[in-house]
């Protein structure tokens, strides 16, 4: 059971977060030590007084989730996680920002026990935050029963200026107001200074007016520096609200405490220095000596949270038995979905499609997710106010709307930056598989967040349609030449672009697999043809031989993805005189990760003369088609007409193909 604290142990307790938070960036002359200063206060009453978590399991299902949007204040929540006894040792606070450590620069969910997500981009923990309250909100509604309760968390970010400068945090928190997320609580750490100075320079808006008008439970506490009590009663306020998030205005002193830093911009992002150290700590009456002191009645403190977190954790196991008991089907399926494994047998659900005729990929896109909707109960998602052009609408499937937290079709609105950040948090949360979707050209809106799916790991299936010129009549501000290119050089996302039915439902079977991979799928407008010699399980080698003539090493290579493939295939019957080889590329991560003799027997190093086909920029197909080899493409932007039309004035047509072939073997 906790123990009351002396009257000032409270005080010590935050001092104690700010010392080692200051410490750590002082060794590492690195870090922000700002917001540390600041925000510990509210982050200990958190922490401290009402976030549920078991530092012994870091992914306990039921625990509350925290997110530090604000990342560059990081040490913030390492202390907190080292005073609180996650496996977060002494020596990897003294290794902070240092190679191999598991305390990097900026959190990141894949390194440090007990970071639910990886922040730092600011207003990206605003979406994630978003997101994981969507999440506990779904499964709560999905799985508990009258008497039997066993999703019930809560969602708590802390955030900062900048967060709420940043347009992402507006999109996240308009859509969270609309969904009347009520057990999604952030605490807004108002200290009014950015990295050029005072917000006054150009954030001047009543933020808590804005929150209101979002939806919002907007509370404030007027002395966050000192006012414990009341940050605790905000907290506590806000948990009452069941029917809105809530949002408190914590007001507070970046770098509280420095004499000659407190409250300046030169506190935000460099380590105070050796005199301002010994300064600071003299002025809240800390030791000077050792560094990254913790007194042990503080330390006994904190670590009391592993016997509440075991108590927390063990009381809820009671619970989920005689759940288990009571509804053994959904107890299974509960178990299975938070322990991120595909129910058996979900790819036979795919089958028919691989099957399909003549369509356009974005339809036959539709199809899968159908397919999947009824296989996988816990894939789920939507789309940015396209879902009628994207096809991402799951038939006879509720919404995701107030009231109907059972629903799994999502109206994310114009806002593709803060789906894609909410997708993320949808996905770390565990038990869901999130899909978004827009037009192809506009993850330009959203790059930030289908990084940071990436570099998290996580499972989110990007879905993207109108994949090229041959989208027609919108023009080049709509035709995404450069993207797909683009979107190849992310590490740790795989970017498909199939070219019929058994490489669509190829492509949607390696994205759903792909437990720390995610994925964006590009789909046509058009209706393309099924081709001869595809397969889904050649998409899952990347690349692989549709075409072939029968000869290890042939005269000529075609490379191709997605509505091009037709092309060579047509191209490659027109050089019969020629030894024709067509490869089909719909994964080029994928197909660069397989062994070197795999992709040396696909594009055997002896044949030089290759020519890839693909109605985009070029950049990039030339690790694959060589000096000697040609790119046929789109290195300009697209045009205003129908789409045929585009795709014969840029010179995607088969006779272009064949002349640049026969120009090549000449």
């Amino acid at each position: 059971m906790t123990v009351a604290a002396p009257p000032n142990l409270d005080q010590l307790a935050i001092n104690t977060i700010r010392f080692l938070a200051v410490d750590a960036v002082q060794k590492a002359k690195s870090g922000h030590p700002g917001l540390p200063m600041g925000a510990a206060p509210m982050a200990y009453v958190l922490w401290q007084n009402f976030l549920k978590f078991n530092p012994r399991n870091p992914q306990w299902a039921d625990r509350d989730r925290f997110v530090l949007s604000a990342g560059h204040g990081c040490m913030l929540q390492y202390a907190l996680l080292h005073l609180t006894g996650y496996d977060v040792g002494m020596d990897d606070l003294k290794q902070f920002r240092q190679w191999g450590s598991i305390t990097p620069g900026h959190p990141e969910n894949f390194e440090t026990p007990g970071v639910e997500v990886t922040t730092g981009p600011l207003g990206q923990g605003v979406g994630n935050g978003v997101g994981l309250a969507i999440a506990e909100a779904h499964l709560a509604a999905r799985f508990n029963q009258p008497g039997h309760t066993i999703v019930d968390h809560y969602t708590y970010v802390i955030l900062g200026d900048g967060c709420n400068m940043e347009g992402i945090a507006s999109e996240a928190a308009s859509l969270a107001g609309h969904l009347q997320l009520g057990k999604l609580v952030m605490l807004y750490d108002s200290n009014h200074i950015s990295i050029d100075g005072n917000t006054e320079i150009a954030f001047t808006e009543d933020v808590g007016k804005r929150y209101e008008a979002y939806g919002w439970h907007v509370l404030k506490v007027a002395d966050g520096n000192q006012d414990l009590a009341a940050i605790g009663e905000a907290i506590a306020q806000a948990k009452a609200v069941t029917d809105k998030p809530s949002f408190i205005i914590v007001e507070t002193t970046i770098g509280y405490g420095s004499p000659n830093k407190a409250g300046t911009e030169g506190v935000h992002g460099a380590p105070l220095g050796p005199d301002e150290v010994k300064l600071t700590k003299e002025n809240l009456g800390w030791p000077l000596e050792p560094d990254f002191y913790i007194p042990d009645q503080v330390l006994s403190h904190f670590r009391q949270a592993v016997d509440k977190g075991a108590e927390a954790e063990a009381a809820w196991n009671q619970k989920f038995a005689a759940y288990k008991l009571a509804y053994p089907a959904l107890a299974a399926e509960f178990e299975r979905i938070m322990g991120g494994e595909l129910p058996s047998g979900w790819q036979a659900a795919l089958a028919p499609v691989a099957e399909t005729g003549k369509e356009s990929t974005r339809n036959l896109s539709k199809f899968c997710l159908n397919a999947l909707a009824g296989a996988v109960p816990e894939f789920l998602g939507g789309s940015a106010d396209l879902a009628h052009s994207n096809m991402t609408f799951l038939k006879g499937i509720p919404e995701f709307q107030p009231g109907s937290y059972e629903g799994r079709n999502f109206r994310f609105g114009v806002r593709e930056h803060g789906m894609g950040a909410v997708a993320n948090g949808m996905a770390l949360h565990g038990g869901l598989i999130p899909y978004d979707a827009t037009f192809l050209i506009f993850t330009d809106y959203m790059r930030a967040a289908i990084r940071l799916s990436a570099l998290s790991q996580v499972r989110v299936l990007h879905v993207m349609t109108h994949d090229s010129v041959a989208l027609g009549e919108d023009g080049p501000t709509h035709q995404p030449v450069e993207t797909t290119a683009s979107l190849r050089l992310i590490p740790n996302l795989y970017v498909f672009r199939p070219a019929d039915a058994r490489e669509t439902v190829g492509s949607y079977q390696v994205a759903l697999a792909s437990a720390k991979t995610p994925s964006v799928l590009v789909f046509t407008r058009q209706a393309l043809n099924p081709q001869a010699g595809t397969s889904i399980e050649g998409v899952a080698q990347g690349g692989y031989i549709v075409v072939d003539c029968g000869c290890e090493h042939p005269d000529l290579i075609l490379i191709a993805t997605g509505s091009e493939l037709e092309l060579a295939v047509q191209a490659a019957a027109q050089l019969a005189d020629k030894k024709v080889r067509v490869v089909s590329m719909p994964c080029t991560a994928l197909f660069d990760s397989q062994p070197q003799a795999y992709r040396d027997s696909v594009l055997p190093p002896q044949v030089t003369k290759r020519i890839s086909i693909e109605a985009g920029v070029t950049a990039g197909w030339y690790k694959y088609v060589g000096f000697g080899g040609k790119t046929l493409g789109i290195d300009q932007f697209g045009a205003s007409a129908p789409g045929p039309v585009c795709m014969e004035k840029f010179g995607m047509t088969v006779a272009n193909l064949v002349a640049t072939a026969q120009a090549l073997l000449a």
